[in-house]
């Protein structure tokens, strides 16, 4: 295993790029839903869990994720004078730069102290949007902060209770994200100028800390996302509303990612609310498809799998939850895994538990079936970060540490 301490960095990259097929770019995997294309993994795990390639440490606080693009991985930190930095390894886990790009969120009443939003890569820049809703843009090889926008400012957003949450959305040119503010629940951006493209009109809802994704439905391009009281679906070139849908979260915490299917959406989200399923199919329908409260997902994510959907649950000690995609109900659920963030590669889920351990499972709409595990004993704080899969890595970033994991089979 290979240590490396963060001191010195030098541009080691020159040129522009484009995205290779088994990098993921963004939150969440290249389509913001959890899984991520990668092939020939490990199915099963020995014991103390796959080999570690590398660790970094020295991140600072933060638990953002790591994400990975033409041979750099990217993740951000907090230092103890709350600056944020952008950090840049190769794919070994040397280190090639950190860039200042300002500052950052200290613990605020409920909030706890760190970088939150995971950096989203596109061609020749990276985006990261602070905990204060200034969105930087910074050049992808050199690390050179290129703009910086405060959408607090320019949109009239309040103050978000949590701190701005959210890995941003590129489609074309456009940069989309959710300030917040009266007509600017969502908003587009310009990819090169920071010009606002469009704004949803109609919308005056605060951020639910949720980041957006593309889905293609009944030949258009539409951005899903949670807004505080509930889903939202608008247009990706006009912003127009498509579809909305009331959903409240007592506070307004809605960070979960939605999943889409055939025309069907579903959301869930944490404290006892639960999840619903609704249809975008014909004209606006405001009856649900189903509801259910045993999956009540805080913020670690959900997937689909072979018709089921699979995440934790944040009330009654239920674990891991796998409910039938159709119908909504509960086919089992596994205590031992705890809360934990779920994602999916290579038809196999992983379980990144609040309290270290990540598991490794076989997707059943049977039983719960493990195929390994391990503790993430390097890094701080909590077990936050949504895990990244890449390359034939598996990223987990712990507070100030970042793990790569060899995870190919």
């Amino acid at each position: 295993m290979k240590r490396i301490t963060l001191g010195s960095m030098f541009v080691m990259m020159l040129g522009i790029f484009e995205i290779q097929a088994a990098d993921c770019p963004r939150f969440r995997g290249p389509a913001g839903d959890g899984i991520f294309p990668e092939t020939g993994l490990l199915k099963t795990w020995p014991e103390g869990g796959p080999k570690v390639a590398w660790t970094v440490k020295g991140l600072g606080q933060g638990f953002s994720s790591a994400v990975v693009a033409n041979g750099i991985v990217y993740v951000t930190g907090m230092d103890e004078q709350k600056q944020g930095y952008l950090f840049a390894f190769g794919l070994d886990g040397s280190p090639k730069w950190k860039t200042a790009y300002g500052p950052e969120l200290d613990k605020r009443g409920p909030a706890v102290a760190g970088t939150r939003g995971t950096p989203t890569v596109d061609g020749d820049r990276v985006y990261v949007m602070t905990g204060f809703a200034k969105l930087v843009v910074i050049d992808a090889v050199g690390g050179k902060v290129l703009k910086t926008i405060d959408l607090a400012e320019r949109f009239g957003a309040g103050e978000a209770k949590f701190g701005f949450t959210e890995s941003v959305l590129v489609d074309g040119k456009k940069v989309i994200c959710t300030p917040g503010g009266a007509d600017a629940s969502l908003v587009a951006l310009d990819r090169n100028t920071g010009e606002t493209l469009w704004q949803a009109k109609g919308l005056a809802q605060a951020s639910g800390y949720c980041s957006p994704r593309i889905v293609h439905h009944n030949n258009q391009t539409l951005v899903l996302t949670m807004l505080a009281n509930g889903f939202v679906a608008v247009d990706a070139d006009s912003g127009k509303v498509i579809r909305q849908y009331d959903y409240p979260h007592r506070a307004g915490v809605q960070p979960n990612p939605p999943l889409y299917q055939d025309g069907m959406v579903y959301f869930s989200s944490g404290m006892g609310t639960g999840g619903t399923m609704i249809s975008l199919i014909g004209e606006a329908n405001t009856a649900a498809q189903w509801t259910d409260k045993t999956l009540d997902c805080q913020m670690q994510g959900f997937v689909l799998l072979e018709g089921s959907i699979y995440g934790t649950a944040q009330s009654g000690n239920r674990g891991l939850v796998c409910l039938d995609w159709k119908t909504g109900k509960p086919l089992w659920n596994a205590p031992e895994t705890k809360v934990g963030v779920v994602i999916a590669a290579d038809g196999m889920l992983y379980v990144y538990a609040q309290d270290g351990t990540m598991y490794l499972i076989q997707p059943s709409n049977e039983a719960f079936k493990p195929a390994g595990k391990f503790v993430v004993s390097e890094g701080t704080n909590e077990h936050w970060a949504h895990p990244t899969v890449a390359n034939g890595r598996l990223y987990v970033r712990h507070g100030d540490a970042l793990i790569a994991y060899d995870i190919k089979g």
